[in-house]
């Protein structure tokens, strides 16, 4: 374990959005607790880029994430590549590296066991679910806590308007994606997530794009859900329908059931391109009001979460809002430099990835169920 309060060296595989709009920049700017030593993607052009702007040695610049992992020379590693992280995980874990994953975790519970038995039971990983350090959560959670804990939560309501990329990230000036990615080892990484996916949730391509959905993007409602209530207890409803037809591949999603303390929730998930920007809204009723949540687009950095809490007073109804510009994502990093630094348990550890992983396998079963969707894999058990 690093010296806890000491700047630790961090390598980072996987250069795409998320580490170009988020992650580089905050590691740049809490420069007190993070050293970027080492970068890796499947694009040269993409590597000599930020490893130019981020002051990381040509030696030090990698398109290869398994030899990046295998040279070490740091104390901690951020992983953001695409598809299931399991491997590369499972490769740093066993090199001693704390981990830093962005989801998913992994694509199967297999996978997620194994990182389980390599992680020896400290806190070695954290699961990149960053709405979980939201001041504005955290300030639910502490509420919630008051009024007496899970228990009694009457419901919960979560509506997602997943606006565009081309939406959300308008503001970014992002450059065109590179065309020197090397075709074998792309398809070589697909094959790796399709043979993954079969083992998760079998051969089906609704099963499949329902999965992918839930492990991609309503984990972070999930793991908000386990945050403040528990895991659902049951999966009772699930239904998918196109935006359009002809439209995207990708459906919209409802879901719902029971929490484990009685009370019920339900997740909308709505895909909607053109919609003129992303919001998501995470509502906790209770006997004497509400707690509501409501996230902008993850990408715009230190736009504040609103948490509006609808209480009784003097015999009326008393509305007020809870805004901070503290960043969640460099929130997560801070905790992340804890857990490294000192052990400090991080909000979502490997188990909590794993929890996610399932309730999202269990949403899966039951929607072949109710459709007649051929389901395999784990989902199927």
């Amino acid at each position: 374990m690093t010296e806890p309060g000491k700047r630790i060296r961090i390598a980072v595989a996987g250069l795409g959005i998320i580490s170009r709009t988020v992650h580089l920049p905050l590691l740049q700017r809490r420069d007190d607790l993070f050293d970027v030593v080492a970068l890796c993607d499947l694009s040269p052009t993409r590597v000599t880029e930020l490893g130019g702007r981020y002051g990381v040695e040509d030696g030090r610049r990698y398109t290869d994430a398994a030899a990046m992992l295998a040279d070490g020379g740091y104390d901690a590693v951020l992983l953001a590549t695409s598809g299931s992280h399991g491997d590369l995980a499972a490769q740093a874990l066993r090199a001693g590296l704390p981990v830093l994953c962005e989801k998913p975790l992994a694509y199967t519970l297999a996978e997620a066991d194994r990182l389980g038995e390599l992680g020896g039971g400290t806190p070695a990983l954290m699961v990149g679910y960053m709405k979980q350090y939201d001041p504005a959560v955290a300030e639910a959670a502490r509420l919630l806590d008051d009024l007496g804990g899970p228990e009694r939560v009457h419901a919960v309501e979560v509506t997602v308007l997943h606006a565009g990329g081309d939406r959300q990230l308008a503001f970014a000036n992002l450059p065109p994606a590179p065309g020197d990615v090397p075709a074998g080892e792309a398809a070589r990484l697909r094959a790796a997530d399709e043979a993954l996916l079969d083992a998760a949730v079998g051969a089906d391509p609704r099963a499949r794009t329902l999965y992918r959905i839930l492990v991609n993007s309503v984990c972070h409602d999930l793991s908000l859900l386990r945050l403040f209530t528990g895991a659902p207890a049951t999966v009772d409803h699930v239904t998918t329908w196109p935006v359009r037809p002809g439209g995207p591949a990708e459906p919209s999603v409802d879901i719902s059931g029971q929490l484990p303390g009685g009370g019920r929730y339900g997740i909308r998930w709505l895909n909607l391109p053109d919609y003129p920007a992303y919001r998501e809204t995470v509502t906790l009723h209770h006997a004497r009001g509400s707690l509501e949540l409501v996230f902008p687009s993850p990408y715009l950095l230190n736009a504040p979460t609103a948490l509006t809490v609808v209480d009784d007073h003097g015999g009326g109804e008393r509305r007020s809002v809870f805004r901070s510009v503290t960043e969640a994502f460099e929130q997560e990093l801070v905790a992340f430099h804890a857990m490294v630094t000192a052990g400090a348990a991080p909000l979502t550890g490997i188990d909590g990835g794993a929890a996610d992983i399932r309730t999202s396998q269990q949403v899966v079963r039951r929607y072949g169920e109710l459709t007649g969707v051929a389901i395999g894999g784990e989902a199927a058990s």
